[in-house]
């Protein structure tokens, strides 16, 4: 193989590499350390296969490989842009995060299993991958089914009634709504184009369809990618919240719900194309689906007690606020959408490590539980407060800047309405957010519920959820990674 070759050959072996350390997962079962080593090891051959692609991405060019034409103008291919390298970074940086996370939480509690535990995980990564440089619409479609059948075992990891009904539930919304919206639209695109469904800057939609045919194909991408947590199939994700930590980390954070959102920017970008969207005024529609989700998802959280379930409807809030961002079809919009990627990443992957160090330390996974915590895991809950402050999008964590865009996303384009939706939403992330960081620490001592023998949980865990905290607070100082691979994508997508 040439250089040349072997460049454009390498968004197949960033996806590929830890699917091939599924074999020697399985081999050194019995040997944690080797086996977690093996983990390690494909992850950051993984991130490094990725990164030796981003001076090209930055440069302004693509990377494109075509593994398969099964029949005339339907392939399985590849192909690296900005969007996808946004996703990719996140993906892969942060597995190797969560592993050690993941040695903390999996040895400390013993939970059983942890061999199948890994390999799962790692198909999950190959599948966010092959998702993130999936270069059409067939290619994007068969990665996320993959990752749909790779995350059943990790969400029914327990195996017990709570868990297997969790599976249950977390699979039937997903596949239903894949097979049932999905697969039908992508069927009708390809008979109605007769096209290779290549994603491409101002979508390949337009001149092929009515607005009746795009209306009832926007709706069918948007609620059959349910990964992406739109009201009312939502449903599957608070039940996920069965899982081991990790797992929901994995699942909120980085692989499952945003390979939801990203594959609707995908298509409402790459398919459909911005113009077009704005032509029929199809956006608009999406906005208040988007804008009804952050509400109801928001107003649910301030109610959960239990830490994990209020992540849950915290994170169906914020995955709409990416929805919201793209469907403005403004270049501030498109761009704080694309931001909100990394940002709200680093933020919910922190909240979820920290509530499992708490569960790893205490046992306890009721917030009014937790008064009086911070003083016995101040690392824990200072990450914590962090977390709270990215999601949120206070200054100094990242999220600040995303949201900023998005804001200005909608006054730019005169959508005061949404406007007024993401400041109600924002002041409901701090209502269900930050009481939990003021009990936790500065509560009356008499109210504390915990002794001096409390301590912070197991070491990998801490030093993980430490580092996605330091990683928002690095986002928020230096932004510009993120920030010119958002506006080079919105520049390729809009003619605004």
């Amino acid at each position: 193989m040439t250089p040349t070759d072997i460049i454009r050959f390498t968004p197949v072996m960033a996806c590929l590499v830890s699917l091939v350390a599924v074999l020697p997962i399985v081999l050194f079962g019995r040997k944690p350390n080797l086996r977690e080593g093996c983990t390690f090891l494909a992850g950051f051959i993984k991130l490094g296969l990725v990164l030796s692609m981003l001076p090209t991405i930055l440069a302004g060019n693509t990377i494109e490989y075509t593994i398969w034409e099964i029949v005339p103008n339907l392939s399985i291919a590849f192909r690296v842009d900005s969007l996808g390298m946004i996703f990719a970074l996140i993906a892969s940086s942060l597995w190797i995060i969560t592993s050690l996370y993941s040695i903390g939480y999996m040895r400390g509690l013993k939970e059983h299993s942890q061999t199948r535990f890994y390999s799962f995980f790692a198909i999950s990564l190959s599948a966010t991958i092959g998702v993130a440089f999936s270069a059409n619409l067939f290619t994007l479609y068969l990665f996320y089914e993959m990752l749909s059948l790779a995350t059943f075992p990790l969400v029914t990891h327990h195996q017990d009634k709570e868990a297997r009904t969790g599976g249950r539930t977390y699979l039937t919304y997903l596949l239903s709504t894949s097979i049932g919206f999905v697969l039908p639209a992508l069927i009708f695109v390809f008979l109605k184009t007769d096209s290779n469904m290549d994603f491409v800057g101002d979508g390949f939609l337009s001149g092929h369809i009515n607005a009746t045919e795009g209306l009832i194909l926007l709706l069918l991408f948007t609620f059959g990618f349910a990964k992406a947590g739109l009201m009312p199939f939502h449903s599957w994700l608070p039940a996920a919240m069965v899982a081991p930590t990790p797992v929901s980390a994995l699942l909120h954070a980085v692989a499952v719900v945003k390979v939801g959102v990203f594959c609707i920017l995908r298509v409402y970008t790459g398919v459909f194309g911005t113009d077009f969207l704005s032509n029929l005024d199809l956006g608009t529609i999406i906005t208040w689906i988007a804008a009804f989700t952050i509400i109801v998802s928001s107003l649910i959280a301030l109610t959960q007690d239990n830490l994990k379930r209020r992540l849950a409807f915290s994170t169906i809030g914020q995955l709409s606020y990416i929805i919201l961002g793209v469907a403005l079809l403004t270049p501030y919009g498109l761009t704080g959408s694309m931001m909100h990627i990394g940002m709200h990443a680093f933020g919910k992957i922190t909240l979820f490590f920290c509530a499992g160090a708490i569960f790893q330390a205490t046992g306890k996974k009721y917030i009014s539980e937790m008064t009086g915590i911070g003083k016995q895991m101040p690392l824990t809950m200072i990450a914590f407060f962090i977390g709270s402050m990215s999601v949120i999008g206070l200054p100094f964590a990242g999220g600040f800047w995303s949201k900023f865009y998005l804001l200005w996303g909608t006054v730019n384009d005169g959508q005061y309405a949404m406007l007024i939706i993401l400041l109600i939403s924002s002041f409901l992330n701090a209502a269900y957010f930050l009481p939990i960081v003021f009990k936790a620490f500065f509560c009356q001592p008499e109210e504390a519920l915990f002794d001096n023998k409390v301590r912070e949980a197991h070491p990998c865990s801490v030093v993980a959820l430490a580092l996605t905290a330091i990683g928002s607070i690095a986002f928020f100082i230096y932004p510009e990674l993120i920030f010119t691979l958002a506006e080079s994508a919105t520049r390729h997508f809009t003619s605004f």
